[in-house]
């Protein structure tokens, strides 16, 4: 059997690690109550935060809470999160405090959820489908930190860890995309059907991921867009 260069084996089990793909028209699927199944995705940009938007479709077992999205650095494992509380809301933390968005219920359908938050004025935003709940205030000041861990359907309760069942996500989710900007109401509504205006930390078209247990890959549910990228 010919031997590789030593370079050629590196860049082969980096790209086993994390798949790089464009990821139009299809979902992350968590079937089960699991604390091992969960995705790893690898941001763009490098450099820490004074501004942030996620914007993402997710269609989940309502009945109970789970993560929707959790980026940790070693200093924060709630550096950003985004969470449902059943019976309570959506929350959102930025370096370790929150905030909740009060809501009974959410349906029981895929829905686009977009938060957004500067540090500027530590002004919160959170749109569902395409429409705004009250701004709210948190964290003025603060800066995100770098080298994150991003996780998909848990909770990181350490950095890259310390998932628990009852917070994992159980249904899809999707179109994950984040900027390190906040983008105009206008934007937000052109995301909800269907356009991207260019992604910088994360890209749904150009995604850096690794899937870790029972997560699969399949077409998404919620409607399907030809719409271009901006």
């Amino acid at each position: 059997m010919e031997k590789l260069p030593w370079c050629l084996l590196i860049t082969i089990s980096f790209s086993q690690a994390f798949g790089h793909e464009d990821m139009s028209k299809q979902a992350f699927v968590f079937p089960g109550v699991s604390a091992t199944a969960y995705v790893s995705l690898e941001a763009e940009s490098k450099k820490p935060l004074e501004a942030f938007t996620v914007c993402l479709y997710a269609h989940a077992d309502v009945s109970r809470s789970f993560s929707i999205f959790s980026y940790a650095t070693k200093t924060s494992f709630n550096e950003i999160l985004l969470f449902w509380t059943r019976g309570q809301g959506f929350s959102i933390a930025v370096g370790g405090p929150e905030i909740l968005f009060s809501a009974s219920e959410i349906p029981e359908v895929p829905t686009h959820i977009c938060a957004t938050w500067e540090s500027a004025t530590g002004i919160v935003e959170l749109w569902l489908d395409g429409k705004p709940r009250v701004r709210k205030s948190l964290q003025k000041g603060y800066i995100v930190g770098t080298n994150a861990s991003i996780i998909l359907g848990q909770e990181q309760d350490s950095y890259g860890g310390g998932f628990d069942a009852n917070q994992s996500l159980v249904g899809d989710i999707g179109d994950v995309n984040m900027w390190d900007f906040v983008l105009s109401p206008e934007q937000i509504n052109a995301v909800y059907v269907g356009r991207v205006f260019s992604p910088n930390v994360l890209n749904w078209r150009a995604l850096k991921y690794e899937t870790h247990g029972d997560v699969f890959i399949k077409p998404q549910l919620w409607p399907l867009t030809d719409c271009c990228e901006s």
